[in-house]
């Protein structure tokens, strides 16, 4: 079960259409056909859970109007004994009139002041009674008053202490989310927090590893819109948007917080929740208002848009890959390069080298090794987008980006079955020879090298 915790609200739509504009004011006359109520906020994140099957036990504080968010729950079976009523508080609706599929107002009732402490301490106590049965935390922070600064600590304290994992979608005052195993901010909540001015990716990878190391996380996973997300964790992981139509970007972090909390809690390693939480964003901002994707829908929209992305292993998954694949009794074939203009050259190169086993891995230089080996005017493209177009292969399997000017240390982690390299490192010594079980060498496509491209393209200009 997974508890989601912070501030419920009730996600109010009126639809209608517009067929003129009002004679008092310049503004569309909107004609309301349908009136419907959702479950947003933190109620969101458990709507997106229940469309994944999952068992929800949602926590926080209501306020008069309650029973409009309390009945949907009901409606779904969802145990509600975690929610508090406190009926001096606005219950939290926010009004949206949509005409056309096109959002044209939002008004909003609410309140913001901090939870009461005998609020705070209901939900600790409920928490508490509650942790058997508790696999996973959730918190969605809309800066409501829920997750007060003690609340919030005290949550995290007390998963630390039992060593389950704690995802939050943060808003301002980051401090009170410190030792937590990860948060999830946008862009520009990393910029506010951090106070830089998130320009390239330079300046985002200074700032998330600036955020992961002040707040003590064990990881910090960053949205970047179109940009797709970035994870800092063991090292920096980013991987690209899938989403192909955009028409509501409503609720699409209460997604992504659910989908990672979904995919951990079952047993997903990180960089796998990262995608799944990717495909599910990209499903619902295809839809209009607060929407949820089932698995049914993130399975389909994958199998539509699919990535290349999971074929791109980081470094330090090497030995897991491969004592995975030789568990499946799998032939690993290796070979290596900077592969910096894809010609065809390369891609009969791997053709045949794929033909000498089973799995092919390549080892990629990263854009500071192929520096130090080609000199400062290389790489002319940069690693992912190396990496990107070598899993683009159909005879490549996977992709690792190493750091060194040689693939030594990546050639022990994968031990492979047969070294592959170029007929001209004929009598010469190949660089883990002594680890592999066999070395190839395969010929390569006459005239056809990076280096000629270069040069052609020189000689034109």
């Amino acid at each position: 079960m997974i508890a989601v915790i912070g501030d419920f609200m009730i996600d109010h739509y009126l639809w209608g259409k517009s067929e003129r504009i009002s004679p008092e004011a310049p503004v569309p006359v909107v004609e309301i056909q349908k009136e419907e109520d959702r479950l947003g906020g933190a109620g969101n994140v458990v709507n997106n859970l229940l469309a994944f099957n999952e068992e929800v036990l949602p926590i926080g504080v209501l306020g008069k109007d309650a029973n409009r968010l309390l009945n949907i729950l009901k409606e779904k079976n969802v145990v509600t004994d975690g929610l508090f009523i406190d009926k001096n508080r606005q219950s939290i609706i926010k009004s949206r009139i949509i005409a056309t599929h096109q959002q044209v107002l939002r008004y909003d009732k609410e309140t913001k002041e901090p939870i009461k402490k005998e609020f705070e301490e209901k939900i600790l106590e409920f928490i508490n009674k509650s942790l058997d049965k508790i696999d996973l935390f959730l918190l969605s922070d809309y800066e409501k008053g829920t997750l007060t600064p003690t609340l919030t600590q005290e949550i995290i304290k007390l998963a630390n202490k039992t060593n389950k994992k704690l995802i939050i979608d943060p808003k301002k005052n980051f401090s009170k989310y410190k030792n937590a195993y990860m948060i999830k901010p946008n862009k520009k909540e990393l910029s506010i927090a951090t106070n830089m001015q998130i320009n390239s990716k330079e300046d985002l990878i200074k700032a998330g590893w600036k955020l992961k190391k002040e707040l003590n996380l064990k990881y910090l996973l960053v949205t970047l819109s179109e940009e797709g997300m970035a994870l800092f964790g063991d090292e920096f992981v980013q991987i690209p948007t899938i989403a192909k139509e955009v028409y509501d970007v409503t609720g699409a972090g209460d997604t992504v917080l659910a989908a990672l909390g979904y995919a951990l809690k079952n047993n997903e390693d990180m960089i796998e929740a990262m995608h799944f939480a990717n495909a599910a964003a990209a499903v619902v901002v295809g839809k209009v208002g607060s929407a949820t994707a089932t698995l049914s829908e993130i399975k389909e929209y994958e199998k539509k848009y699919e990535s290349v992305d999971y074929k791109i292993i980081p470094f330090n998954k090497a030995k897991d890959l491969a004592l995975s694949l030789k568990k499946e009794n799998k032939k690993i074939v290796f070979t290596n390069g900077c592969f910096d203009i894809l010609h065809i050259g390369h891609v009969k190169y791997l053709q045949k080298a794929k033909t000498l086993g089973d799995v092919l891995i390549v080892g990629v230089n990263s854009n500071d090794s192929v520096k130090r080996l080609k000199g400062d005017t290389r790489p002319i493209n940069d690693e992912y987008d190396r990496a990107y177009l070598l899993a683009s292969l159909e005879a490549v399997d996977y992709v690792i980006i190493f750091e060194e000017d040689t693939p030594y240390e990546l050639i022990k982690m994968i031990k492979p079955d047969i070294l592959v390299k170029g007929k001209d490192y004929e009598g010469k010594e190949v660089i883990g020879s002594d680890i592999a079980k066999e070395v190839k060498l395969i010929e390569f496509v006459n005239g056809k090298s990076t280096t000629n491209i270069i040069n052609k393209i020189r000689r034109e200009n």
